[in-house]
């Protein structure tokens, strides 16, 4: 079993994902307390004692406003979920992020060159 999982949920208006699968999968229950923030482009949220954001009653994760500023992510945006269960780590990868990072290798299919 894999210590990586992966989901693919949308940003609501109130900055809500709305799968909740990756949640349960590392284990975070309504309260939870988070550290979340924005890295070189992506989002990293931990567990923190003494965080201020929190996984909803309903269990869904909420990416602050300043966050989705940072990220340029607006309602409808998906972002890629993964979830380290080794080290209890989310990172949530803005698609156009993830577009960035593989036209390099989307060009090279293109060209022929992989294989």
């Amino acid at each position: 079993m894999t210590d990586t999982v992966y989901a693919l949920g949308a940003v609501d208006k109130s900055g809500r994902v709305a799968d909740r699968s990756i949640v349960r999968a590392l284990g975070w229950m309504p309260g939870t307390r988070l550290d979340i923030r924005e890295r070189a482009g992506i989002i990293v949220a931990c567990t923190a004692p003494g965080g201020v954001h929190r996984i909803d009653d309903r269990g869904h994760l909420h990416l602050p406003l300043s966050v989705r500023r940072w990220c340029r992510l607006v309602a409808g945006d998906r972002v890629l979920l993964a979830a380290d269960r080794a080290t209890g780590v989310l990172v949530a990868h803005p698609l156009a992020m993830l577009d960035r990072l593989l036209s390099d290798v989307q060009a090279a299919m293109e060209d022929g060159e992989a294989a």
